[in-house]
Parts: structure tokens; sequence; C-alpha cells
């Protein structure tokens, strides 16, 4: 059994639980964060989780971020790792067919993701809904949702004459953008038709794990 740090309304720990739901691997989910606790973000004086400033914490993961998995002494903290292992050790088959050219092009937009997407969608979650009123910045918000629209035209692209990003069939590469996007469109800002975009987040909505582990609008909202 996978033991895992986290928290279920993090983007970067969704990627992982969604992917241990694909590859069907026995998971332990520990709470843990510097800055979202049951109460909500620590913005507005909520508590964390924890357990990520403790000394054994760190001995694990330096950065003090979420998520970190511990799978029988293999420690990663990084989601596009952690991702990419339980594809390669449990689900090769389920999660880029068994094909280093399939695996090869889920890493280019996993990687994709974290690099041109996510740095977008943290300053859109953190405007709209983790900060308070007074805290928060309209300017930074509309250059954010600019921003994210000329990068989904990309994704709008590569979906052209294709069902996933990394071809006809799901893989690893849809989870990090397919988690991201879903967020973005729950915002329900304003933003214009990417028809290729849509029809491949609701084939996303039809799969068991992405109903369990990124769907629920709490874990976003």
């Amino acid at each position: 059994m996978l033991k895992l740090w986290g928290r279920p309304n993090s983007i970067c720990t969704q990627r992982v639980l969604w992917a241990c739901a694909e590859a069907d691997v026995e998971w332990h989910l520990e709470l843990a964060s510097a800055t979202m606790g049951p109460d909500g973000h620590v913005s507005s004086g909520a508590a964390p989780y924890g357990h990520v400033n403790s000394n054994s914490y760190r001995a694990m993961n330096p950065n003090g971020t979420v998520p970190t998995m511990d799978d029988d002494g293999v420690i990663l903290w990084d989601s596009i790792a952690i991702v990419a292992h339980i594809a390669t050790k449990y689900g090769p088959q389920t999660l880029y067919n068994q094909a280093p050219d399939v695996f090869s092009r889920s890493l280019q937009w996993m990687c994709w993701t974290n690099e041109h997407l996510e740095p977008l969608l943290h300053t859109l979650v953190m405007e709209l809904v983790r900060l308070t009123p007074e805290q928060r910045n309209p300017a930074a918000l509309e250059i954010a949702r600019n921003k994210t629209i000329s990068e989904l035209a990309l994704i709008e692209q590569q979906l052209t004459g294709r069902a996933y990003l990394a071809g006809d069939i799901f893989s690893m590469g849809d989870i990090p953008a397919g988690a991201t996007v879903h967020r973005w469109l729950l915002f329900e800002l304003d933003r214009p038709a990417m028809p290729n975009l849509e029809n491949w987040q609701a084939r996303l909505q039809d799969r068991e794990a992405f109903q369990q582990h990124i769907a629920p609008r709490q874990f976003h909202l």
C-alpha cells in the first residue's frame, strides 16, 4: 500500500490519487499541508493540517510541500514524478499503453502543465476562492484569466483529430492537465468556446477515477 501525504483539494495531490485509482493501487492518505486545513486557507485565519514542517516530513520532502509518497521505501515528492512512478510500476497498460512513445508524449504534456498552466491556475484559485475579499487583486485575476486562455488554445489545437493529449487513448498525460482544466471550467470565467477541449473534458468525466478524485466541486471551490 502506498503511503501518501497531501490533501484532496490540492491539484497536485489529486493527480496522484487519480493515477492510483486508474492503476488500481491501494493507498493511504495522511492529511498534510502548510496552507490549508479543514476550515480553509490560512489567509482567512484557518489552521493548516500541518505535518509538513516536522523533522520527519522534511527528511522525506525538504520542500515541505504536498504530495509526498512512500512506496516501500521509495520516497518521491513531486506529483509528476509520482504519477510516472505509479504508471511504470503499477499501470503501464492503463497509463501509457506500454508504449515508450506514449510515455514520452504524456510526460511532455505533464511537464507543460506544470510550467505553463498550473502557475496561472494557482493565481486564479487564490484570487477567486482562497484569499479574503480585501486581499484580492482584480488586475492579477484578469492577467491570469487572459494568459490561461492563451495557454488553453494549445490544448485545443493539440486535440484536433485526437481524443486525448498523447493520442487516441487515455494516458497519464491527461491527468495533470485534465484536473487543472476541470478547475478552470468550474470558475465559469469569460472564455471563448473550445469544443475540442470541452469534448476531451467530457470523456475524462466519464471515468470513475475522475468522478471520485477530481469532479467534486468542494475540492476546487
